[in-house]
């Protein structure tokens, strides 16, 4: 009876007219009152409550699918739902789905957005090497590069943008994979134009979603294909937008640009580089694209300089002004002297560091899409333990736990690096192995929920 009656209050909470902070705010009370009493109990409560929010997305009242996503987003955010994602995947995956696909009932931009970020936080929390991971990647991918072309409404894209990049970067089998998601990306500000298609131009927002979520994707690739025309484009429009006066576009321009340089560019393309002679063919030769390539490099290089000691104008926020400046120092010490930015952050009573460019972009990324959950991911997401090469100290409390050699971490710093199906492996080893060890607690948890 205990249960069913919480049940009936979560329905009452959802369906209220009060906003999602209220639902949000009786749901904490709830869990900090009944936490003092018993863990256990607190433990079928939050199922509960995601079980109902589950049910409401299937409501007719858009407010009501708004409240219920709020809420498996918060949860998802602030805590890693194993034991709901186990039982109820692939009904929170289509559900949301139902949220973005065309032909599907009407949604408001805020379910849109929210929708897409339970699918990103979904794929977050199943982590690579499980085919649950691929699946959301291709079930989603589609509908949202659809979604994406047809601009229906621009207010509902920047979470699509980073639900794309984030299912990518945990169910992307290849850089084939990646690649592909790049040029969805770009073409939302670059579109293919033809007898049906209206250019639009963008929005500084929109701009600075698309360029950061490139970025990040850039960020994972290990081997950049040999393009000359395509890498002088957009090292050509990335330089444009550091002219504009939108700070935060100049930004992810910078962040996108020191990235590329990072990894080796223009090297790639002199004529002693590895597999250069496969570009002979190309109608521009090597050494143009080389020549061509150091040009928009020295354009580059005379940006940032400028932009690392610009002045603050009239109704310039002076806090916005030092973030530019700081990176730009940061991106002409990279281009003057090679040396990348390290960043420490602290992570409870551990410090997880970076110390190059993708690093720092996928750190900023993943910290700006889990918000305040981004610590407790980091404490217990092995996933992303992993590719940060983040080891918390609890971790070797267990003496059972698996320990990896760092032959092994390295194998995790890029989700869509050559080793994949190394990684694959390793991961699925050490699942099973974890499956083997609480399959006991697990029975036993199920047999006292049943007996409540």
């Amino acid at each position: 009876m205990g249960k069913r009656n919480s049940q009936r209050k979560n329905a009452a909470m959802l369906d209220s007219d009060d906003d999602s902070s209220s639902v949000s705010s009786s749901s904490t009370s709830r869990t900090d009152h009944v936490s003092v009493s018993g863990n256990e109990e607190v433990h079928v409560d939050h199922d509960a409550l995601l079980d109902q929010a589950l049910d409401s997305l299937d409501e007719k009242r858009t407010s009501t699918r708004e409240r219920a996503l709020s809420l498996i987003v918060g949860a998802f955010s602030s805590n890693l739902q194993h034991q709901f994602v186990d039982k109820k995947f692939a009904t929170l995956l289509h559900l949301c789905l139902a949220s973005i696909k065309k032909g599907s009932k009407k949604a408001s931009a805020e379910e849109i957005a929210l929708a897409s970020h339970a699918i990103g936080l979904l794929s977050l929390t199943i982590g690579c090497g499980d085919n649950r991971a691929r699946e959301i990647f291709e079930e989603t991918a589609r509908p949202l590069d659809e979604f994406l072309t047809s601009k229906s409404n621009l207010t509902k894209i920047p979470s699509l943008l980073e639900c794309l990049a984030i299912i990518t970067f945990v169910g992307g089998n290849d850089e084939e994979d990646t690649e592909r998601s790049m040029d969805i990306l770009w073409r939302v500000i670059h579109p293919r134009l033809g007898s049906n298609v209206v250019a639009v131009k963008p929005s500084a927002p929109l701009i600075t979603a698309v360029v950061s979520a490139w970025s990040f994707l850039l960020s994972t690739m290990s081997e950049l294909k040999l393009n000359s025309k395509n890498w002088q484009n957009s090292i050509s429009y990335l330089s444009s937008l550091l002219d504009k006066e939108d700070r935060p576009v100049r930004i992810a321009a910078g962040e996108a640009l020191a990235v590329i340089f990072e990894n080796g560019i223009i090297e790639k393309f002199s004529t002693d580089s590895k597999g250069a002679s496969e570009m002979i063919r190309e109608e521009i030769s090597l050494q143009e694209s080389y020549t061509h390539l150091q040009g928009l490099k020295g354009k580059v290089i005379n940006q940032v300089k400028n932009l690392s000691v610009e002045a603050g104008g009239k109704g310039s926020a002076k806090k916005d002004l030092n973030n530019q400046r700081n990176l730009f120092r940061d991106i002409v010490e990279f281009f003057e002297y090679g040396y990348s930015p390290e960043i420490s952050v602290k992570i409870g009573g551990d410090s997880l560091q970076t110390s190059s460019w993708s690093q720092m972009i996928q750190l900023n990324f993943l910290k700006h899409f889990l918000g305040g959950g981004f610590t407790k991911h980091m404490q217990e997401n092995e996933f992303l333990q992993d590719v940060f090469n983040f080891t918390p100290k609890r971790r070797y409390l267990n003496n059972n736990e698996h320990r990896m050699s760092s032959g092994e971490k390295r194998m995790f710093k890029s989700p869509n690096s050559v080793q994949n199906k190394a990684r694959t492996q390793l991961l699925n080893k050490q699942r099973l192995l974890s499956e083997g060890r609480n399959l006991g607690h697990y029975a036993a948890s199920m047999v006292d929920d049943e007996a409540f």
